[in-house]
């Protein structure tokens, strides 16, 4: 997801696009940059890293002028770098362009251009369209925008100026969000409300395959024939930290709900032509293939998506995986050779224990692979290769989109190790990926109803402990279920493999104990029952996250929650999401910060 800004008025144009990339910059930071229209054509002004960067480079930058474009960048397709950040331009600089999105025709696109005699200068999707709209270009710069954009598949959120055409943007968008407001010094578009709103609280939200061309006097709207339209205006009445919550109570509610973008974003451009691809793995098909056994490390939440990413690589690519605490595996002596892969996971690509492990592990001669929400941390720099996360910037303390980008992650991960050991065919591999885009779907399912979460939060949200219970991938999500409720709410709870109740935990049950049992269905679903048996008739109060249609369960819990039926394989992607509503409900009710919980920092960086 990445962020896109636009002003056309009286007022400078490069302070209004730095400070609507500063709110924006939450939605993505590997680059930067804008255009701006001078009095002899464009000034294009990009830099790598934090917009800040660029907000240095643009100190003086054309003081006179009163239109641009900007954006702030998460890379798809092309690796972070200045040629890559956008704006993106035509062969001749007279037409600049921002874009959120990816166009997936853009290869043929690319091939039929270059044939025309077009010459790019990017790696982008997104230069594609620059030249499409140069192509089409007539003086009417609405006409080719429009022209470009009938002959692009996928999805896109449009900005869109040309030297030609002084003080005018034109914008469209398909699947990515673009909102224009008009105020009293002008017009302004951006992908996000937060950055729309000091021009005014009434908003227009542009429709898929609309149209808005913008100037210092007004917006005018249009249909995806050209023809005038009449714009839907929606009044903003948040002050500017409840926009920048998205109208959420909290950040942490927020980023729940952005789980379902950060599976797609993680997961766009993997699967190319049916062939998954990982080019940031830094190893080749022949190293893979000599890998004989995974080491992850990891601290907290990310130690929990390593849990999953075991059971998927053992199952899959029948490699043996050891998940490690990363603060004890920098104090002993393990065991890495040349042939052990070596994944560190790491929200913040910062954490010291991480950091450490990693250098241990290269000491004796691992491969190391970072999977990291942060571009050019020092997890990403130290390691081989890196799979970054896409989940954007995570303000609430307690881990959720980005752990979820963490387990889509290593899930593609597991994928490329098993197709490399020959375990896993051509035909498997698209399956496997198009369910696991699936289940972007599935969670916004599951964010649509949380009634029934509600109730099971409200009868436990009075007890001074709980257990959370699972076989198999349901035991390695219930880790971090438990850890959620106790970040955010202060009630002690504790995870265990379902079978090991009866081996000591289950002398804790008495009368009302809440026992969170993941029962979706599984190969080893017969057992959940049975242990759910053995707590209930100890008196716990059981609240089970099950699979829609079991009937069964309902006779063995006092509150169900059901979740979508998907592979065992990805039940940790949608059990997650209940869990981690489940735990903020409890906190709210028993009157805690969700965002800000006692004694945690976002980031682990001393030991």
């Amino acid at each position: 997801m990445c962020g896109i800004v636009g002003y056309t008025g009286t007022e400078p144009a490069v302070d209004i696009l730095i400070e609507g990339l500063q709110r924006l910059e939450y939605r993505g930071y590997d680059s930067a940059g804008v255009a701006v229209q001078v009095e002899d054509g464009l000034s294009i002004v990009r830099r790598t890293g934090k917009v800040g960067e660029l907000a240095r480079a643009c100190e003086g930058l054309a003081p006179a002028s009163t239109c641009g474009i900007g954006h702030t960048r998460w890379a798809t397709h092309g690796t972070p770098s200045e040629r890559n950040a956008h704006p993106q331009c035509s062969c001749l600089g007279d037409i600049a362009l921002v874009h959120n999105g990816i166009i997936e025709n853009f290869a043929e696109l690319r091939e039929q251009l270059a044939a025309r005699g077009h010459q790019f200068a990017s790696d982008t999707d997104t230069e594609v369209v620059a030249h499409l709209v140069e192509d089409a270009y007539e003086d009417d710069l609405l006409a080719a925008v429009r022209h470009a954009a009938h002959q692009l598949v996928g999805s896109y959120g449009l900005a869109v100026t040309c030297a030609q055409e002084p003080g005018r943007i034109v914008v469209t968008r398909q699947d990515s969000p673009i909102v224009l407001a008009h105020g009293k010094d002008g017009s302004y578009v951006a992908s996000d409300i937060i950055a729309v709103i000091r021009a005014s609280r009434d908003v227009v939200v542009l429709g898929d395959r609309q149209f808005a061309s913008l100037d210092a006097q007004g917006i005018r709207y249009f249909d995806d024939n050209g023809e005038p339209i009449e714009p839907e205006f929606m009044h903003v009445d948040w002050d500017i930290d409840v926009a920048e919550k998205g109208g959420y109570p909290d950040f942490m509610l927020k980023e729940i709900h952005e789980q379902p973008r950060v599976v797609r974003d993680t997961l766009a451009g993997r699967m190319v032509r049916g062939v998954l691809k990982i080019d940031e793995l830094g190893m080749s098909l022949e190293e893979l293939q000599l890998v004989d056994r995974v080491c992850i490390i990891a601290c907290g939440t990310s130690y929990h998506a390593g849990l999953v990413a075991k059971q998927l690589i053992e199952s899959w690519a029948r490699i043996p995986v050891t998940v490690e605490v990363a603060s004890e595996f920098r104090y002993r002596n393990p065991i890495i050779t040349p042939t052990t892969l070596v994944v560190a996971v790491s929200q913040s690509g910062e954490t010291a224990d991480t950091l450490a492990a990693i250098s241990e592990a290269r000491i004796k001669g691992g491969k190391v692979f970072g999977i990291t929400n942060v571009i050019g941390s020092p997890v990403a720099r130290e390691s081989d290769g890196v799979i970054y996360t896409k989940a954007n910037k995570e303000i609430a303390v307690a881990s959720t989109k980005s752990f979820l980008g963490q387990v889509v992650s290593l899930t593609l991960l597991s994928m490329v190790l098993a197709q490399a050991k020959g375990k896993m065919t051509v035909a498997q591999t698209r399956l496997l990926f198009r369910e696991l885009a699936d289940t972007a779907e599935q969670i916004e399912r599951i964010l649509s109803d949380t009634t029934a979460i509600e109730e099971a939060a409200q009868a436990c949200k009075d007890a001074t402990s709980a257990f959370f219970i699972g076989r198999g991938m349901g035991s390695a999500i219930s880790y971090e279920g438990a850890l959620k409720l106790k970040e955010i709410s202060y009630l002690h709870a504790e995870a265990y493999p379902a079978g090991e109740m009866k081996h000591g935990p289950i002398a804790l049950l008495s009368e009302g104990f809440p026992v969170i049992a993941v029962a979706t269905q599984s190969p080893v679903y017969g057992k959940v029952i049975s242990n759910i048996r053995e707590s209930r008739t100890r008196g716990a109060l059981i609240v089970a996250v099950a699979t829609e249609g079991d009937e069964e369960i309902i006779k063995h819990a006092d509150h169900v929650i059901f979740v979508p039926k998907v592979r065992d394989a990805f039940s940790a992607i949608t059990v997650s999401v209940p869990l981690q509503l489940f735990a903020r409900a409890i906190a709210i009710a028993r009157g805690c910060d969700v965002d800000h919980p006692r004694n945690l920092a976002k980031s682990v960086t001393v030991e």
